[in-house]
């Protein structure tokens, strides 16, 4: 059914997996759509089309309705066809007729009640089923491995095809060009149906019903009730206990008890001061608090005209200002940007930050090491 919303949707598997109350509370909240997430489906909707016109079926061009559509979007979409024209390349050496679907409708509801998501593409064959997902988004950097959400949608692409082909082994990839970001993790299908099996279906049996513990972390980020949760709020206060600490008071055991625990507290008390504005501009009272107008900038009521006035008086209004990489990119083209400034671009090194061991960024030198070397 069109705008149909799984309670348990794969791509919320992340959260009510670690937390399976939060399925229902989240279910009740209405469904806010962004500009992020329509972008991402107008690139979907780009990448779909460009993927079958390669496979030579007919598919309407969407283009001239995308509101998001730029120069940008196109290079992407382009890649994603290349990449997936090239896996199917591969997995013709598996076998001689392997499927490819694309935007493809998954139902693992055998696992989690009333689960289905849409698969954005699918290379069946021999051996190895292959599942690819295109990300558009820029924000988060999206990995494969253990990836829950491609863990249900390979579910319910075995519960169609496993016994078609002879599967022994699902990779899944994400695909986010604007990330840089190809991910692939492989998992034996006997793994993946054991962790069907006694992770996912227990949680979902849990979540399905609203039963099961609350708790707080990074799956917090997307859930629609995070700003008036009590679990959440008894995490991130927990780090109250520090608050008349020195740093240099704290044990280094102490410090990395913090440290995973700071973004996650600043996002918490954001969300919370925001959402008390939002209510108190609805009539809610807080006491021993106001709205008062904030600071205020001056800006021109109409450039144009403004534009006009300064140049008639003899100067020039405007300031010139190469474009950044970024957008130098989207009027060339990233190939044409790469022929004719690939020499003239070079990446300094980032800014030191504190990160937990199992990120993937080999660690750098510091003072202490530099002394010894």
């Amino acid at each position: 059914m069109p705008g149909k919303h799984a309670i348990l949707s794969a791509s919320s598997s992340h959260r009510w997996l670690a937390c399976p109350p939060s399925a229902k509370l989240c279910a009740k909240e209405a469904n806010k759509s962004s500009p992020y997430a329509q972008q991402g489906t107008d690139a979907h909707a780009l990448c779909e089309y460009k993927v079958l016109k390669a496979l030579g079926r007919d598919s309407p061009d969407p283009t001239e309705n995308l509101d998001y559509f730029d120069t940008e979007m196109d290079d992407c979409s382009d890649q994603f066809c290349s990449y997936v024209c090239e896996q199917l390349q591969k997995a013709k050496t598996l076998c001689s007729d392997p499927q490819i679907l694309i935007e493809q409708r998954l139902d693992f509801s055998r696992w989690v009640p009333e689960g289905f998501g849409t698969g954005d593409c699918l290379i069946v064959a021999d051996k190895i089923l292959h599942i690819i997902d295109f990300k558009y988004g820029v924000g988060i950097l999206v990995e494969a491995e253990n990836n829950p959400q491609m863990m249900c949608y390979a579910l319910g692409a075995l519960d169609i095809y496993d016994g078609i082909y002879d599967i022994e082994e699902v990779r899944m990839t994400i695909f986010q060009p604007r990330r840089e970001n190809i991910s692939s993790w492989d998992i034996s299908k006997a793994d993946l149906l054991a962790w069907a099996e006694n992770v996912l279906k227990p949680a979902a049996e849990l979540a399905i019903k609203g039963e099961g513990d609350f708790h707080a972390g990074d799956h917090c980020q997307f859930c629609a009730v995070k700003v008036t949760c009590r679990k959440r709020a008894e995490y991130n206060l927990e780090l109250a206990k520090y608050d008349f600490e020195m740093p240099v008071n704290l044990d280094q055991e102490e410090i990395s008890a913090i440290l995973p625990r700071i973004d996650e507290l600043i996002a918490w008390a954001g969300d919370v001061k925001e959402f008390a504005l939002q209510s108190a501009l609805s009539g809610t009272k807080y006491p021993c608090f106001k709205v008062v107008e904030g600071r205020s900038t001056r800006r021109f009521t109409d450039e144009a005209a403004v534009a006009e006035a300064v140049t008639n008086d003899g100067f020039d209004p405007y300031e010139k200002k190469l474009l950044g990489i970024t957008a130098m990119t989207s009027l060339l083209g990233k190939k044409r940007f790469e022929e004719l400034l690939g020499d003239l671009i070079t990446k300094p090194p980032g800014k030191p930050t504190l990160v937990p061991d199992t990120d993937k960024r080999p660690a750098i030198n510091t003072a202490i090491e530099d002394f010894q070397e």
